[in-house]
């Protein structure tokens, strides 16, 4: 992966963990550490030292993947919200107070949708009047 202009050390390593995490080899390594381990159980007598390692490592794992998947939706979901202010900037009749809705209160949403939805079932029901003619 190369090195993009204002990348932070942590969104490249994000990045190309993320991508790794992925991949159908990465699913087969993990399906084949937790064989190994399985088949090392009556090596280690299924103690609670071999079910600590399992646990330990799989709880660790996952505690830095959330951190991990969060970042990566995050900066996937802001650059989406770039994209669509950007289309709805673009075009003339689009109105531009729906920029950053994003930043709104949940009462103003709901407020805005029910604008929104008036307008379908409005534009539903000429549409079935107008199919009636």
């Amino acid at each position: 992966m190369t090195k993009k202009v204002g990348q932070s050390l942590f969104t490249r390593m994000a990045m190309a963990v993320a991508k790794a995490a992925g991949k159908p080899a990465t699913f087969m390594v993990a399906v084949l550490i937790v064989i190994v381990w399985a088949a090392s159980g009556p090596l280690f007598g299924f103690g609670d030292t071999w079910q600590l390692v399992i646990n330990t490592g799989t709880t660790i794992v996952t505690f830095l993947m959330v951190f991990l998947i969060q970042n990566t939706q995050n900066r996937d979901t802001e650059a989406m919200q770039i994209k669509l202010d950007e289309l709805i900037h673009a075009i003339k009749e689009a109105n531009n107070s729906l920029l950053d809705l994003e930043e709104l209160d949940e009462k103003e949403l709901d407020s805005i949708r029910k604008t929104y939805l008036q307008h379908a079932a409005d534009a539903r029901n000429e549409s079935r009047s107008g199919g009636r003619l």
